[in-house]
Parts: structure tokens; sequence; C-alpha cells
């Protein structure tokens, strides 16, 4: 029996395929699925029904006389074309010639997302002036997504760069597919009486059935309920959920919704220190400006010498530059009480100011150390301080007695 190549097989199936009069040129219809725009003008996506779906391309050079309309998810489109081999990646896919829009132009889940959105527009869910505010500066932020993936990561990721000390919680949640929906209103539900500051739900991008599970009413309505306020992050940029609709701040993603819920607390403590150096400055250029009119002061009334009494110059004199230094300096002790003040102020609202004065915090596994019974020999610890973190191994542990 002859081996063939993997390119040989894929040649073949090219060929056969392309020799096939039924799928030089036909038309089928079925709802948009996980459109995407590539950079150069070609546009990817699905067509599918009840019974499959089928990859589609649609090359610039036909999208300019074929496609009279923006190409969405959820659109029922019939589309004419042929199907064809990729050889690089030995799949068939359908590459579209002409696509029209089919009845509405609307699918399934296009029509059941613009009913749903638009009943709870009526009751008052997607009301501004019902949204809550978003702490400014959390102690305690939970997060409603998958235990695994970018997401997640993501979040942990920017909650450490900018406010180390903030404590995350975590509601594992299943957020595609069946029963998704559920868990995703019950881990709201169980953050909402944890007493945190802000929620974060969300997950990465997707096609429409991807994130489907934040367009059922569940969720919608686990959203208003909460007395925490909610942050959407979900899928990419252009995405929009019913649950974005319903939160009370949307962020375009996961990421995103991490940098709304948790302020770079780090860079605020940056920003003081400088402003202290720049208020330093200033107060030094005062006193050496005060200490020169003193000069000219001296010196003028040396010119009057011989027109005044020797002795009463130099008292008056004397009279004026104590009068002087003295002003100066309590000027300048004002300024360094208040400073001490202000930056004691914003020091006590920060947590992460431990971090700056040579502490630092203790990770096992993600969770903080709180006492020697949280770690055991062997375990590995993470250290984070203000620049970085570091990285070591328990060889013994010793409790107090």
């Amino acid at each position: 029996m002859k081996v063939y190549s993997v390119g040989q097989i894929n040649n073949y199936l090219k060929n056969l395929i392309a020799s096939d009069y039924l799928l030089r040129n036909f038309m089928v219809k079925g709802e948009v699925s996980n459109c995407k725009y590539h950079s150069m003008g070609h546009i990817y996506f699905s067509i599918k029904d009840e019974t499959g779906s089928m990859p589609c391309v649609m090359f610039k050079s036909s999208a300019a006389s074929g496609l009279k309309f923006r190409l969405e998810d959820g659109q029922a489109v019939i589309i004419q074309g042929s199907v064809g081999v990729y050889e690089q990646g030995g799949r068939y896919q359908l590459y579209a010639k002409t696509i029209q829009l089919d009845g509405t132009g609307q699918g399934e889940l296009h029509i059941l997302f613009e009913k749903l959105k638009e009943k709870l527009y009526e009751e008052g869910l997607f009301d501004f002036e019902k949204k809550k505010p978003i702490a400014k500066f959390p102690k305690a932020v939970g997060i409603v997504t998958a235990e695994t993936g970018a997401a997640i990561q993501d979040i942990k990721n920017i909650a450490r760069r900018r406010d180390p000390y903030v404590q995350l919680y975590l509601y594992p949640a299943k957020v595609q597919g069946e029963g998704a929906a559920e868990t995703i209103a019950k881990g709201i539900e169980v953050l909402d009486k944890m007493g945190l500051d802000t929620i974060i739900v969300g997950r990465g991008g997707g096609s429409i059935e991807d994130l489907w599970a934040f367009n059922e009413e569940i969720v919608a309505r686990a959203i208003y309920k909460a007395k925490t306020p909610v942050i959407s992050g979900t899928g990419h940029e252009i995405d929009n959920t019913i649950a974005d609709y319903v939160a009370d701040l949307r962020a375009p993603t996961p990421s995103a919704a991490a940098e709304l819920a948790i302020p770079d607390v780090m860079s605020e403590i940056r920003k003081i220190e400088l402003c202290k150096k720049g208020l330093t400055r200033n107060i030094s250029a005062i006193l050496n400006k005060n200490l020169l009119l003193l000069r000219n002061y001296r010196a003028r009334i040396d010119k009057l010498s011989p027109l005044m009494n020797l002795r009463n110059k130099q008292l008056h004199l004397q009279n004026l530059s104590d009068r002087m230094k003295g002003a100066v300096d309590r000027k300048y002790d004002n300024y360094e009480r208040r400073l001490a003040v202000d930056i004691a102020r914003l020091n006590g609202l920060s947590p992460t100011a431990k971090l700056i004065n040579g502490f630092g915090y203790i990770d096992v596994g993600d969770k903080p150390v709180r006492s020697v019974k949280d770690i055991k020999i062997g375990d590995r610890l993470e250290t984070i301080i203000h620049d970085g973190s570091i990285i070591s191994e328990v060889i013994d542990v010793k409790a107090d007695p």
C-alpha cells in the first residue's frame, strides 16, 4: 500500500471537492456566528442552524460588490458561494461571493436578545440613576468567572500591580454552556452577602453563543438585586451583553474591569513623594529669597550709618534680623507640619504603605499568610514588596510558645 504525505491528501481532497458540480456554486441560509473583520478587509465567520455549523470566509474583493451591509453575529442570511479546502490547515470552508439578509435579517438569538433587552429596559433595570457608585479605595473585591482561563489570571496580575494588598475572592462559575447562567447568578448572590466593596462579573471574548449566559434574565436580575456595586467585563470591546446594561459600570474586557475596580495606589504614593520633594524645594526657595532681602536691608542700613547713632542702628538691625529669622522659621515649621500631617493622612488611607517601609505581603498558593498555622515545611512562599516579589521555600516553622 502506497504511503502519502499530508499535503498530497489535502491536495486530493481539494481537487475532489473542486470537481463536484454542486459545491462550485450554491446558496445556503443560516445564522451568522463568531463574525470577525480582519485588518486586511477579509471577513471570517460561521454559518449555523439547528443541525450544525460551517466555517466561512468572504475575501475583501468579494465583500466590495457582494455585501451591502455590515455583517454581525445573530443575523439570518442567505449566502451564495462555493466550498473549498484550505490545504495548509486541512479544513474545508465556504467561500462567500454574495451575502444578503434573510427576512428580518435577525437570527433566533439576536431576536431573543432584543426582546429581553426591551423587557428589562421597560422594567427600569437599565436606569442610570439606580447605578451604584464604585468604591474608590476597595479592600475586598469579588470575582465571578471561570476558575481557569485568561480572565482570572489577568485580573490577579492587574490587582498585584496596582494594589497588592487588596483581597480578591473568586466564585468559580461556569461561564459557557448549559447551567452557566445559574452558576453566575449564584456567584453574584454568594459574594453579595460577604460585604465586599465591588464585584466583577465576566469572561473573555467569544461568539454570541459563548457569551449567551450573560444575556440570560436570571443573571440580569441577580446583578440588579445585588447591594454590592457590580462591574461587568464580558467579551471583547465590541461585545455587548444584557449584563453590561444592568451592571453599575461596564468595562470592555475583564482586564479593563479590574483596572476600574482597583485604583493604582502605588502610582499615587509615588506622586505624593514627588509632591513632597517639590514642596521642600519651594520652601527652601522662599527661605533663600527672604534671607537675600534681609541682607539687602542690612546693606541699606549700613549706608545710613553716619546719620544714625551707632548703638541704635545695631539694636534696630539686630531686632529686624531676629524678627525676620523668626518669621521665616515659623513659616518653614508650619509648612513642614502641614506636609507631615497630609502625608500621614494619605499613608493612613493606603493599604500598601507598609510595603514601602520595608514590609512585605506573603502568599502561599495565592492565599495570604496570617499565621504560622497557614504554612508547612516545603511550602513555596511568595513575598510581595513594593518593587517586585521574592519566591522562597519553608525549611522550618516555629510558633510562639
